[in-house]
C-alpha cells in the first residue's frame, strides 16, 4: 500500500502563531467516511489528533490527510440525499434569489443541485460549477470545470457573484481562501454561502461536526473574522433551522473592514466544550453497550458516514450488528469503509421482527426515524 504524506499544520490557522496544544486523540480513525468495494486490507487508518491554540482558542486538526485520499470519488453523493438537504438547497436558492446575481460561480457544485433549484427561480441566469469530482446532470445548465478551486481557475469578468455550500469549512488554509477569492472578486461583487452550523452542533454532541474532513472549528465569530480580514461586509445572515446550516451574503468592499476581535476566553470555552462532547459519547457508548448486550433483537446501525465511524470508534460493540443502513443507493451493497459491514437500504428492515436501530445522526434523525416507522416497519426500536 502507497505510503500516505500527511500535511502538517502546526501552527493556529487563525493567527499563524505557533502555540497548539493537545485537546483529544482518537487512535486508528478511518481515513474516508464513506463506502468501498476493495478489500479491507485495503482501508487506511490514523490518529485524529484534535489541538486547540491558546492564543484564538480554535479547535483545528493535525496532521492533515491529502485530499486525495480524504475525498474519493465516492464522496461526490454528499449532501443530496434527503428532505432536509433538498429542503436546505431550495431555502439557500431563495436566499441567493434576494441579491439579484447576474452570472454566478460556484465553488464545490458537485452534483448540481443548488443550480438546479435556482433555475427553477431564474432559467437565464448563467452559472459555472468548478468540482473535483463532478455528477452534474446533463439536464443542469451549467458549465463545469473539473477540479479544487485555487488561484489559476478561470473565471468570466461578467461573474458577479460567488457561491459556495458547505465548502468554507473543509479548507485547510482559510486565509489562502480567502485571499483568492479577494482576488477574483471586483469591488461590489457578492460572495453568498452556506456552513454548517459548528457551534450549535458540537453543543448538541452532533459526531458529524469536525473530522478528517472538517478540519477547524469554524464557528461564527471566525466566519467573521476571516471575512473582516478580506474586506468582505456582510450584508445578511440567517438561520437554516437551528442545527443545520447558516446562510451569509457578503459584498467585497473597497475599504479595509476593521478585523473582528476574537474573545479571550476562547480557549476555555471551546477546549469545555469539545471534552464535554468527547465524554458524552463515552457514556453514552457505554449505556448503549449495555442494551445490546440484554436484547435478543436483530440489531442495525445507521449511517455509512463518520456518524458510525464516531460511535464504533468510542468504543461502541459492533458483534451483533448485522448491517450498516443508509438512503443513498450509491452506498448500498458496498463496504463501509474502515468496517467488515455491508451497507444496506433500511427497507431490510421490512423483513425482520422488532429490530433494534442505533441512530445518532445529529439533525436528520427525526427524517430517518419518521421514514422507517411509517412507511418501512413501525416495530423498529431507536437507541
Amino acid at each position: 500500500m502507497k505510503k500516505v504524506r500527511k500535511i502538517y499544520r502546526n501552527f493556529d490557522v487563525v493567527n499563524q502563531k505557533k502555540d497548539l496544544t493537545n485537546l483529544y486523540q482518537f487512535k486508528n480513525f478511518p481515513i474516508s467516511m464513506g463506502v468501498t468495494n476493495k478489500n479491507i486490507n485495503k482501508d487506511q487508518f490514523f490518529d485524529m489528533n484534535w489541538k486547540i491554540s491558546k492564543s484564538s482558542g480554535t479547535i483545528q486538526l493535525n496532521p492533515l490527510m491529502p485530499t486525495g485520499v480524504v475525498y474519493p470519488k465516492n464522496h461526490q453523493n454528499s449532501g443530496s440525499i434527503g428532505r432536509l438537504w433538498l429542503l436546505h438547497h431550495k431555502s439557500f436558492a431563495n436566499f441567493i434569489k434576494k441579491f439579484n446575481p447576474k452570472e454566478i460561480f460556484e465553488i464545490g457544485g458537485a452534483h448540481g443541485i443548488l443550480c438546479k433549484e435556482y433555475h427553477k427561480i431564474n432559467k437565464k441566469i448563467k452559472w459555472t460549477i468548478v468540482e473535483p469530482n463532478p455528477t452534474v446532470s446533463k439536464k443542469i445548465k451549467a458549465k463545469v470545470i473539473k477540479g479544487f478551486f485555487n488561484s489559476y481557475t478561470k473565471t468570466n469578468q461578467q461573474v458577479d457573484t460567488f457561491i459556495h455550500s458547505h465548502v468554507f469549512e473543509h479548507m485547510y488554509d482559510p486565509h489562502k481562501f480567502m485571499k483568492i477569492l479577494n482576488i477574483k472578486l471586483k469591488v461590489g461583487d457578492k460572495m453568498i454561502f452556506s456552513v454548517p452550523n459548528l457551534q450549535v452542533m458540537l453543543r448538541k454532541k452532533f459526531t458529524n461536526c469536525i473530522n478528517f474532513e472538517h478540519t477547524i472549528f469554524l464557528n461564527e465569530s471566525l466566519i467573521k473574522f476571516f471575512l473582516d480580514s478580506y474586506n468582505f461586509k456582510i450584508l445578511e445572515k440567517k438561520l437554516f433551522k437551528n442545527d443545520h446550516s447558516i446562510f451569509y451574503s457578503c459584498i467585497k468592499v473597497g475599504k479595509k473592514i476593521k478585523k473582528t476581535k476574537l474573545k479571550n476566553n476562547l480557549f476555555k470555552k471551546n477546549k469545555k466544550l469539545y471534552l464535554d462532547y468527547v465524554h458524552h459519547h463515552l457514556k453514552m457508548i457505554k449505556i448503549i453497550n449495555k442494551k445490546i448486550d440484554k436484547t435478543g433483537r436483530p440489531i442495525f446501525l445507521f449511517g455509512a458516514h463518520v456518524f458510525a465511524q464516531y460511535l464504533i470508534n468510542f468504543g461502541l460493540k459492533t458483534k451483533r450488528i448485522i448491517y450498516i443502513l443508509d438512503n443513498d443507493k450509491k452506498k448500498q451493497n458496498k463496504r463501509f469503509y474502515g468496517s467488515k459491514f455491508v451497507v444496506k437500504s433500511p427497507k431490510i428492515l421490512s423483513k425482520y421482527n422488532n429490530p433494534l436501530v442505533i441512530l445518532k445522526a445529529g439533525t436528520f434523525i427525526n427524517e430517518i426515524k419518521n421514514d422507517i416507522l411509517k412507511n418501512i416497519n413501525a416495530k423498529t426500536q431507536f437507541i
